[in-house]
């Protein structure tokens, strides 16, 4: 069975710099696109950060600049550099792949920024 496993989220202070990894766990092959997701309280759920299999990158504008989304194939993980953290990027991170047509998903780890 298929887990994935998020890491790195915490309390940082606005401007500051956090890296979120995801990596997989049990057997998932041909993963063609890896996306960050994030959910503030009181919000819906927001697409962040894409990476297809080739590379591309996808970016929702707010965070353009900031944060940068890497994969590792071999090790089927991918990671969010998110730099230059601002109070309103305060939310709850999850990781998800679309692989074998479905989506699988991470629990999601908390980032906080304090003003």
């Amino acid at each position: 069975q298929v887990q994935l496993v998020e890491s790195g989220g915490g309390l940082v202070q606005a401007g500051g710099s956090l890296r979120l990894s995801c990596a997989a766990s049990g057997s998932i092959f041909s993963i063609d696109a890896m996306y960050w997701y994030r959910q503030a309280p009181g919000k819906e759920r927001e697409l962040v950060a894409t990476i297809t299999n080739g590379g591309t990158t996808y970016y929702v504008d707010s965070v353009k600049g900031r944060f940068a989304i890497s994969r590792d194939n071999a090790k089927n993980k991918v990671s969010l550099q998110m730099d230059t953290l601002k109070p309103e990027d305060t939310a709850v991170y999850s990781c998800a792949y679309w692989a074998g047509s479905r989506y699988y998903w991470g629990q999601g780890t908390q980032v906080t920024v304090s003003s």
